[in-house]
């Protein structure tokens, strides 16, 4: 019998609902006036009065629901949003009926004067207790027969974080059962949350008592559900559990998921980008949607790291039309592809997608690039192609003059002989006093944009910053490689360190610096503190399940060519401001410190490139870059310079505080 009844709730659709509320509505009258009489109540004086006020508050009533799409909604996954507009919508209608109602009370030739004037609001209230309560049982039932139904394997789960996310999780848990999660408690931090009760949950303790909990109520997983907590509270966490061997997962941070929704197809393992994850970011994502909205974008190196992850948030911004100039067909395609799915997911219709262009082409190649620009006319280009590899670029000078130097060149001849609005190049802090030949020609990329800003008064900007994890050329699949394999892992020297951003954090600077630039700055990101190679190597040992130096070496194999110790983040003579984002510095003055004779001397290095000969282009370029010092990426030296070198992030806070100006 049971089954049944649930199965009819569950059947009710919008039809039924409209049928359910005019006989609420027919009823609520009378009810109301019953309830304001209390025990003087007799129906006969009122009786003429009351068919007139209910036949008006019916008509008022559906009237409200039905234009307002109320009859239009799927209730089996009501929410607080579903309650709201109900309320709205019954304060609607109490008003309309109380205006309508005293309007006829004030005439005579109407037997509504019999009835008292509060029965417009009595009856407003009881409708919304009635129709609320229908619409919102069949989430109860729902709710009531999944929890019924026998599902085997599940996962007794223990939620680290009580808060959005992990209410989130949880529901989405409870919903959805056959996942194989079965959510028992809540840890939090939060004193205030100790010994309440959340989606039906208890908050059992802290961090700290995670080892007790996983004993006593027998988790077989924890899941962290913290996207915006820093990545040493994750490694807190991890260590933890690690130290009882429960099995432990997280979601991603909130650089990652951005605008979607938690899932429980979002738990997945404690990775390395978790451990050095940082505090959230927060970015005017309205504004940087309102510059790109309507916008033709052009990215170039759309199938790479960071251009595919420029493609993946500024489609999210409804461009009209983005180009993905990449040179390599698969990974171009590949993200075309996924861009098409993003938007089909979204539900976007085809006249609202943004047309979405892949153009295979090499940016060295003029007549292609110019091909591009006449048919397409961007309007902003996001410039991400380049080569990236320091020892392999240092053994192949002319290709890394070629796309990096020769390569931006063109693009901006034709960016401005086209009147493209606004310019974004992606630099590296291998740039600054570069000992390799990559970050060389890195800077004199950045020379070419800033000295189209300066002369002809356009916003074409630079945006600077380090590693970010998930590249191609990280690091990171290259370890993981070698633990897969069983292989000790190989690090050129025990004190190399870097800065490491994800892409999406860096992706999504970009976009904030590029709504801040003026023209001919250099933005630089806040990369946070440096992180030691060697260290990120015994984390991700760890993470896989191994002991350092028992199941997985660590071996050291000195400095590769053109390779440096420690990145830096300033070049001599650069002044460097706040801006109004706090992760963002400006070089006020990159435009006025440029070497004299630029044209002339990138032309010779280009020719130089195109012959092949790779002395002149080292010579060309300690003309061009100043800073630049081939031959000290190797040997003591630079170890007795980053020992006396102060930290750089210590000079970066200097600076957002007021201490530093250069």
């Amino acid at each position: 019998m049971k089954k049944i009844v649930f199965r009819k709730i569950l059947g009710l659709r919008n039809q039924h609902f409209f049928t359910i509320d005019f006989m609420v509505f027919l009823l609520a009258p009378l009810l109301a006036l019953a309830i304001r009489l209390d025990e003087s109540f007799t129906l006969a004086p009122y009786l003429s009065g009351l068919m007139q006020a209910t036949i008006l508050f019916l008509a008022v009533k559906l009237l409200v629901f039905y234009t307002c799409g109320f009859y239009k909604r799927y209730w089996r996954y009501a929410s607080i949003d579903e309650l709201q507009e109900m309320a709205t919508l019954t304060v609607s209608a109490i008003a309309l009926q109380t205006l309508l109602f005293n309007a006829l009370y004030d005439l005579s030739d109407f037997p509504i004067d019999s009835l008292p004037r509060s029965l417009p609001l009595l009856d407003g209230m009881l409708s919304f207790l009635f129709v609320g309560g229908v619409r919102f049982s069949v989430r109860a039932v729902a709710r009531v027969s999944q929890q019924d139904q026998k599902f085997h394997r599940r996962d007794r789960v223990l939620v680290v974080g009580a808060g959005s996310a992990g209410v989130a999780l949880v529901q989405e848990m409870q919903q959805h059962p056959w996942n194989g999660f079965y959510p028992v408690a809540f840890i939090d931090d939060d004193p205030e949350k100790q010994n309440l009760c959340i989606s039906g949950l208890p908050v059992v303790g802290d961090r700290y008592k995670i080892p007790a909990v996983v004993r006593s109520l027998h988790i077989r997983r924890v899941v962290i559900a913290m996207p915006a907590v820093p990545g040493r509270v994750i490694r807190e966490i991890l260590d933890i559990c690690q130290s009882i061997k429960v099995q432990t997962s997280t979601i991603p941070g909130i650089h990652e998921i951005l605008n979607s929704c938690i899932k429980t197809n979002s738990i997945r393992d404690v990775q390395i980008e978790d451990l050095l994850r940082r505090e959230a970011i927060q970015t005017d994502i309205e504004k940087v949607c309102q510059f790109l909205r309507g916008k033709k974008v052009l990215i170039t190196g759309a199938g790479g790291s960071i251009g595919s992850e420029i493609c993946r948030q500024v489609v999210k911004c409804h461009p009209a039309e983005m180009v993905l100039l990449g040179h390599g067909e698969n990974s171009v395609f590949n993200i075309q592809q996924e861009l098409q799915r993003m938007l089909k997911k979204d539900g976007e219709t085809e006249q609202s997608m943004p047309r979405l262009t892949a153009f295979i082409g090499d940016i060295r190649c003029l007549s292609r690039l110019e091909y591009a620009f006449e048919k397409f006319r961007p309007e902003i280009i996001f410039h991400a192609a380049a080569h990236k590899h320091v020892p392999m670029m240092e053994l192949n000078s002319p290709e890394a003059i070629a796309n990096n130097v020769g390569g931006t060149k063109n693009l901006l001849e034709l960016a401005l002989l086209y009147d493209v609005k606004h310019f974004v190049t992606i630099s590296t802090d291998k740039a600054v006093n570069p000992t390799s030949i990559m970050g060389a020609s890195k800077r004199v990329a950045e020379m070419l944009v800033l000295q189209a800003a300066q002369k002809y008064n356009k916003p074409f900007v630079v945006v600077r910053f380090g590693n970010v994890l998930g590249s191609r050329g990280s690091v990171i699949p290259t370890f993981k490689r070698q633990i897969a394999s069983r292989e000790p892992i190989t690090i050129t020297h025990p004190d190399i360190c870097r800065y490491f951003m994800t892409i999406p954090e860096a992706v999504q600077l970009v976009l904030q610096a590029t709504i801040l630039g003026r023209g001919g700055e250099v933005f630089m990101l806040d990369m946070g503190q440096p992180v030691k190679i060697v260290d990120l190597a015994k984390d991700l040992i760890r993470l896989s399940g191994y002991e350092v130096g028992k199941d997985i070496d660590i071996i050291f194999t000195g400095l590769r060519p053109g390779e440096k110790l420690f990145e830096e983040l300033f070049i001599p003579g650069e002044k460097y401001e706040i801006t109004e984002h706090e992760k963002i510095l400006t070089v006020g003055n990159a435009s006025r410190i440029l070497p004299k004779q630029l044209d002339l001397k990138v032309e010779a290095l280009c020719e130089a490139a195109d012959k092949n000969d790779s002395n002149k282009i080292v010579f060309l370029l300690e003309q061009l870059v100043p800073e630049y010092a081939p031959g000290e990426a190797t040997g003591e030296k630079q170890a007795d310079i980053l020992r006396e070198k102060t930290n750089t992030t210590v000079c970066v806070r200097g600076i957002k505080e007021g201490a530093i100006s250069t």
